[in-house]
This record gives structure tokens, sequence and C-alpha cells, in this order.
């Protein structure tokens, strides 16, 4: 599945998370959020600006589809919850 290809490249789904709830970053941001190295971080948002996951303009910014993909996110994020609690218990 092409989403799944791209999305598990390293730091890519790490630069959508943190462009959630519309945020718009900087690459020197995103560089400290993402805990990236820069010509990795650079690789990936060409990567996502290319599936028109994220936009620049002034900043970096999740497109109408990456607001989409938080979206469509957000039930695995409830099951990663419910795991990780169960792996405490």
């Amino acid at each position: 599945m092409a989403a799944l290809d791209l999305l598990g490249r390293r730091g890519a789904l790490r630069i959508v998370w943190e462009l959630r709830e519309g945020r718009v970053l900087t690459f020197r941001a995103l560089l400290a959020a993402a805990e990236l190295p820069p010509g990795t971080l650079n690789t990936r948002l060409a990567e996502l600006r290319a599936a028109d996951v994220v936009a620049a303009d002034g900043g970096y910014r999740l497109t109408a589809r990456g607001a989409e993909l938080i979206v469509a996110l957000w039930p695995l994020m409830a099951w990663s919850e419910a795991w990780a609690a169960s792996l405490r218990t």
C-alpha cells in the first residue's frame, strides 16, 4: 500500500504528526521537533510534498489531504493507547 510505504519511512509520520492541528512550522522548528538529521528531513518533506500531504508556503503545513490523513490516524492512536495501557497491567 502506497500510504504505508510513504509513512513507514524514517520520520515521515513524525513530520505529519508535528504539523497536525493546523500548525505551520519552519524547517528549523521541524528539525528540532522531529529530531531528524537535516538531510533526512529535507528528503521526507520533498516526498510528503510530492504526495500532496505537506505544502510549503512561508513554512510547512498539512494540505487538505494531510488533514484527512490525521483524521484517519486517530483510530490508530486510540488503539495504541489502549494497547500500551494493557502492557502496563
